[in-house]
């Protein structure tokens, strides 16, 4: 099966500590995540953790964010890594990374998905989902900056 990965980035005026709080809790992510604002009926479960490694996130939502679950499986100072699962409208299994660099202008934030495709799905992906997942990343990463600086 074809690996896949993309990647966006931003500089963030604030520090790492605060940009990683808002990354290792989930229920931060409904002040910057892509996806929140697409179902206004979004239901949302918490479970395990309260952040950090062993935090959980389920979501059941439109046809526009579908359903699925993330769970953090390691975090330190400098990365999350998350396991995410989609459950519809397709299944897939994919691994998350948040990388948070410290600088002297503040922290830069890489945010990195990657994981296995079918060969119809690696087309697919090529085609429509690369593109979207970037559009995706950049608008999460914009609003993840302005969460962070206010």
């Amino acid at each position: 099966m074809p690996h896949f990965e993309n990647s966006r980035d931003i500089q963030i005026a604030a520090d790492p500590a605060t940009v990683r709080s808002l990354i290792v809790d989930f229920r931060a992510w409904t002040r910057w995540s892509p996806w929140e604002e697409l179902d206004p009926d979004l239901q949302r479960t918490y479970s395990g953790a309260e952040q950090g490694v062993g935090a959980h996130y389920a979501w059941e939502g439109n046809k526009k964010v579908g359903t699925g679950t993330m769970e953090i499986v390691r975090a330190t100072d400098e990365e999350v890594e998350i396991d995410l699962q989609f459950l519809k409208p397709f299944k897939a299994r994919n691994r998350t990374v948040f990388q948070v660099t410290g600088n002297p202008a503040g922290t830069r934030v890489l945010w990195a998905m990657s994981g296995e495709r079918n060969v119809l799905m690696a087309i697919a992906g090529k085609l429509f989902f690369d593109k979207a997942i970037a559009k995706d990343f950049d608008k999460g990463l914009a609003k993840l900056k302005a969460a962070a600086e206010a």
